[in-house]
């Protein structure tokens, strides 16, 4: 007798939202719209900004080397608006879009970055997930660190390689890995790929690149850094955790976005000219899409050389990081395993206190601080992420330290079971 298969009941594909809305992020939507999420920062970007009506000390801007507000950044990006306009050059690099302010910026980059060529990107997010599109195929095996940043998970859905992950800097599991994706390679004739980060930007530690550059060279693999929160804060001369590592030549893509050191949007890959040739003429995401604006370049170009020849704006940077990492390590708080200026403070306590911490360090300490929760972190543990800038003062610091000691107080007194502090969201 024949299984007659059963017929599912016809889904229209809008009823799921309320069900996904309800998991991850979507739950706070409906208590924390405008505050937790979505939050509206207003006035000139420095330290201390507006929300809701209120100045706030602000703690939760990339903007590393304070370049986003300096006066030579905002007279070279108005000058290149007033000249060129928000719109030119129209259309994809390929086509209409290119421009020798495009390209000298390209050689800029890639000199500076140590690599032979360079190529510009509209986005970050995009250009990271292209680049692994492009470089990929179903022939080919990646290996990427658990802790990889959206853009690369998405990059890796989007490529048809067989793909294998290993625990965070776990350089034994990696090995094994690798052993794995060569046995499959060898049956493919494919090539394996190696992705991890330069700094990770929740923890703030950095990627065992030199251990990862002694695995890839043993396997034959290729090695994929996005060093984003790297780029501009870390190595002697700011190149990125590459150079921290001395491994800046081990590397043979290399991943930055305008959108931390640099205060601004786009991004740039560099690594071998043949490699930048064949991403220039193969990735998707700059072919069908429109050119960086003009003005972001001009902007760029200006970004790339005070973060090249103004070592005194890392050196703050620094001054500020250790002033902060050593007052909360010496205070005894636990900021984990951090090695660059993202900041974590991990504290107890529920999401529902998360709230009120935040709630409290807002309304009551002008303090504007990132609050993370579970699943991005484990379970009853919040996290106050902290990105400390050149622009921020030691004043600054003292003050967030003193806070951050009247919060965890609090905290262990249990006061922020009362929903009297996530009432101050309202």
């Amino acid at each position: 007798m024949e299984t007659v298969p059963k017929r599912l009941t016809l889904l229209d594909i809008f009823d799921k939202i309320d069900r996904n809305m309800a998991t991850n992020l979507g739950q706070y939507a409906s208590i924390g719209h405008g505050y937790l999420a979505f939050p509206k920062l207003e006035g000139e970007i420095l330290p201390r900004m507006n929300f809701r009506g209120k100045e706030m000390l602000v703690w939760s801007l990339n903007n590393y080397l304070g370049l986003a507000n300096h006066p030579e950044i905002r007279k070279a990006d108005a000058e290149a608006a007033a000249e060129f306009g928000m719109a030119y050059p129209m259309g994809s690099r390929m086509l209409t879009g290119n421009s020798d302010q495009h390209e000298h910026f390209e050689a800029e980059a890639a000199a500076f970055m140590q690599k032979e060529d360079a190529y510009l990107l509209n986005y970050g997010y995009q250009g990271c997930m292209s680049i692994i599109h492009t470089l990929t195929d179903r022939k080919d095996v990646i290996v990427y660190d658990q802790l990889s940043h959206a853009c690369i998970m998405d990059g890796m859905s989007m490529s048809l390689a067989k793909r294998f992950v290993f625990a965070h800097n776990d350089m034994e599991q990696l090995e094994d890995r690798l052993q794995k994706a060569k046995r499959i390679v060898e049956q493919t004739g494919g090539g394996i790929l190696i992705i991890t980060e330069g700094v990770f930007g929740m923890k703030g530690d950095m990627g065992n690149l030199a251990g990862i550059a002694a695995l890839k060279e043993k396997y034959g693999a290729r090695l994929f850094v996005d060093d984003a929160h790297g780029f501009g804060t870390m190595g002697a001369t700011g190149i990125g955790t590459g150079e921290h590592y001395g491994v800046q030549d081990k590397i043979d893509v290399l991943f930055n976005t305008f959108a931390k050191s640099m205060a601004g949007f786009g991004a740039f890959v560099a690594g071998d000219k043949k490699v930048i040739n064949y991403l220039k003429y193969n990735m998707r995401s700059q072919i069908y899409a429109k050119a960086l604006c003009m003005p972001m370049v001009v902007g760029a170009i200006k970004r790339l050389e005070m973060l090249r020849t103004m070592p005194e704006l890392r050196t703050k940077l620094w001054t500020i990081v250790n002033t902060l990492q050593q007052g909360l390590r010496e205070r005894g708080f636990d900021i984990g395993p951090t090695e660059s200026p993202v900041t974590p403070v991990y504290l107890k306590g529920s999401p529902i206190e998360a709230i009120g911490v935040v709630a409290d360090l807002r309304e009551n300490y002008r303090i504007f601080a990132s609050g993370v929760v579970y699943p991005v972190v484990e379970r009853d543990v919040i996290m106050l992420r902290l990105i400390p800038t050149a622009s921020h003062s030691e004043e600054d610091v003292r003050y967030t330290l003193d806070a951050f000691e009247q919060i965890r107080a609090k905290i262990e007194a249990g006061a922020y079971r009362n929903p009297q502090y996530a009432a101050l969201m309202l």
